[in-house]
């Protein structure tokens, strides 16, 4: 993935006579991997919200596991500190969840092997170069409104130009990966002005929140005005409840996205298995899942595989995010800006 701005229209990449070659050579794997399977599960380290049964875990997991008479695991919790905790002496052969803005540090713990995956036909607004980690979803940052109960603004520009009795939950950059994804997002469009920036938006800020549940419920129990969140998030509620009055305000400045992957661990006793589980990923099984499992875009399904909901989502003309490294060395200047920009 290169540093800077990507700019795509939303994805609507086919299937191709590759991809089913793919595909087919995935599944002769696996079959070779059950002949020799032995009663070891695949331990697979993965966020909470991932494994639990309104994440998309569960229907992962029946999906590989049908296809390889094999067993998944899932141990969940904080991935980047455990990582570091046990070192060498973790049990994951594989893990997922990790997203761009933490793959850095997980890299520098030395535990993660090549993926050795072809990411051919990815769908996602921007490039993919990665040896080590696969994208498996992704989303753009975005602030998500009730359009019954306000007009979006046009603009970032514009929001930070909003009414400070304007009333907005976001979450924390120093907690949270979507807080952290909204620094890099404000010091990517306004650069050297990015403290100012915060400084104009902070009066509309009336919660910081640890992490993305406790400031998305407040929206939804009408709290807050806007919330942090992500373009895909009103496509839960049009399909979960029928309600199409949550959008997301869409700036041409563009968007930050964030994507979701998966590495496998260097030194598993499973090698065949958690490469199989890393080649099943970019499959049309696993990427099915994760629309309606997730509320997430799929980092390679083609467009007219998507849900409906999805397929008439709006997404922004602009794609914003920096390399994984670049992303690291930004971490504590952004945070810098944020402190600072509430600090006046």
């Amino acid at each position: 993935m290169s540093a800077g701005i990507r700019c795509s229209s939303p994805p609507s990449v086919a299937m191709g006579v590759k991809d089913m070659q793919r595909t087919t050579t995935i599944a002769a794997g696996l079959i070779l991997i059950s002949a020799a399977a032995t009663a070891e599960p695949l331990t697979v380290y993965a966020p909470d919200y991932f494994g639990s049964e309104w994440g998309p875990g569960p229907a992962i997991k029946t999906a590989f596991e049908t296809s390889c008479d094999c067993e998944i695991e899932y141990v969940t919790g904080d991935l980047l500190p455990r990582l570091r905790l046990e070192g060498d002496r973790t049990s994951a052969d594989v893990v997922i969840g990790l997203n761009t803005d933490d793959a850095e540090r997980a890299r520098q713990t030395g535990l993660f092997a090549p993926h050795g995956v072809d990411i051919d036909g990815l769908t996602m607004p921007v490039d993919w170069t990665d040896d080590t980690f696969v994208p498996f979803n992704w989303g753009h940052t975005a602030f998500v409104y009730d359009a019954t109960k306000m007009d979006a603004p046009e603009s970032f520009a514009a929001l930070l130009d909003a009414p400070d009795d304007l009333r907005i939950a976001i979450q924390d950059p120093r907690t949270s990966v979507s807080g952290l994804a909204l620094a890099l997002w404000i010091h990517n469009v306004f650069g050297d002005d990015a403290t100012d920036a915060w400084a104009r938006l902070a009066p509309k800020i009336v919660t910081v929140t640890r992490g993305w549940s406790e400031a998305y419920g407040m929206f939804t129990e009408g709290e807050v005005d806007m919330v942090l969140s992500y373009t895909t998030s009103p496509a839960y509620h049009i399909v979960a409840e029928d309600d199409e009055t949550k959008k997301a305000a869409l700036f041409p400045e563009g968007h930050y996205v964030m994507v979701e992957t998966v590495g496998q661990i260097a030194d598993t006793d499973q090698p065949e298995l958690a490469q199989a589980f890393l080649d099943f990923i970019l499959t049309e099984d696993f990427q099915t899942i994760i629309p309606e499992g997730n509320w997430s875009m799929p980092a390679k399904l083609a467009f007219d595989k998507l849900p409906e909901a999805f397929q008439t989502l709006p997404l922004p003309d602009k794609a914003l995010i920096y390399a994984a490294p670049e992303a690291e060395a930004l971490r504590d200047t952004v945070v810098g800006e944020f402190q600072a920009g509430f600090g006046r």
